[in-house]
């Protein structure tokens, strides 16, 4: 099930609040209330609306305010603002849309009229979202090509021609000595460009009839090693004869690999529980791995799937690059939920219209 839209509610009025808390609650939306401007941008922070109705009128800091410094801060000036006034008249609603408003309903209104809007800013956002995205990945494909062409090619010369020289050096000399750190640096990015031009691999889907049971289970057997040497307690939850759904096997694979890696790594403390599970839901085959690791700060899980991405929790990678691409070229949806020091769960869902019958 997709997550619902979050609305933040900034207004004095409680009886403005509650109306529209129930009426949004009622329609499918989920929402959190603020009663002055100042307690607004902190909501906004710890909340993550997908959208805010901001009145104008309010105690400590006013509509226009809080809209200013949304609109002044990187982190949060994406998120549609519709901003709700008694003020009718055409200069306060010009001032309004020149600090960042995206619309402007006047009080008292209908709200049907109110929900429209809403509607129709969340469907604006997700089509700008996407094609923002599509750009992205455009940019990272012939990024990649740039990679094989004008990097690997150099680079394998490097290493052929420093395996050749280091050969007839004596063993034990400064110039072997240096030739090997040479050599272990090539090693370093002819990896690093491998994992590069592997993401292209990630649109490119081979489909055929696949057990995604069997497919995790391949995936996790490649760590079962590692899970037992860091003593990590693994709890697995496998649904009873899954259908069986066309698939890219291969990519499949190394996408959930990529993500129990990145658990396992997360998993530093006394605490440290694997647990995977695969389950039907709502025309989705869902397969959720949830760790109890260092989870993932707030501000930046937005951006763990973009390549070379860093943080505390993962290094620079390309794992849920590939990931995001693999799962979006089966028409599927990746989502993350994490908790700073608690853990995080991924949850790939891929469409039961690719079940074979």
């Amino acid at each position: 099930m997709a997550a619902k839209p979050k609305i933040l509610i900034i207004d004095d009025n409680l009886d403005t609040v509650e109306l529209l808390r129930k009426r949004f609650r009622a329609e499918g939306f989920d929402t959190d209330e603020a009663y002055d401007g100042v307690m607004g941008l902190e909501t906004i922070r710890t909340y993550d609306p997908d959208l805010i109705l901001l009145d104008i009128m309010m105690p400590k800091m006013d509509g226009y305010e809080v809209c200013e410094v949304i609109n002044n801060d990187e982190a949060i000036k994406h998120i549609p603002k519709i901003m709700l006034t008694a003020k009718s008249k055409v200069p306060d609603k010009v001032r309004g849309f020149d600090i960042g408003a995206d619309d402007y309903i006047t009080k008292p209104f209908d709200f049907k009229e109110v929900v429209a809007r809403v509607r129709s800013l969340l469907a604006k956002k997700l089509e700008n979202t996407e094609i923002a995205e599509q750009e992205k990945f455009e940019a990272l494909d012939h990024f990649l090509d740039e990679v094989s062409h004008e990097v690997r090619n150099p680079l394998v010369t490097i290493g052929g021609f420093a395996r050749r020289v280091k050969k007839n050096l004596p063993e034990g000399s400064k110039n072997y000595q240096d030739m090997d750190i040479i050599l272990q640096n090539v090693e370093v990015l002819e990896k690093m460009v491998h994992k590069l031009i592997s993401l292209k691999s990630a649109n490119l889907c081979y489909r055929e009839s696949s057990n995604i049971n069997e497919i995790v289970s391949n995936a996790l057997s490649t760590y079962h090693q590692e899970i037992e040497n860091k003593k990590i307690t693994l709890v697995t939850d496998f649904m009873d004869n899954p259908p069986i759904i066309c698939a890219d096997q291969e990519n499949i694979t190394m996408t959930i690999a990529h993500i129990i890696e990145n658990a396992i790594e997360a998993m530093v403390g006394e605490k440290r529980v694997l647990t995977i599970s695969t389950d039907v839901k709502d025309r989705y085959f869902e397969i959720e791995i949830s760790d109890t690791g260092k989870g993932i700060e707030k501000s930046k899980i937005k951006n763990i799937y973009d390549p070379f991405f860093s943080s505390k929790t993962y290094g620079p990678g390309f794992g849920l690059t590939f990931a995001l691409k693999t799962v979006r070229s089966h028409n599927g949806i990746i989502s993350v939920e994490s908790t700073e020091n608690q853990g995080s769960t991924f949850t790939i869902k891929l469409p039961m219209r690719s079940v074979v019958t």
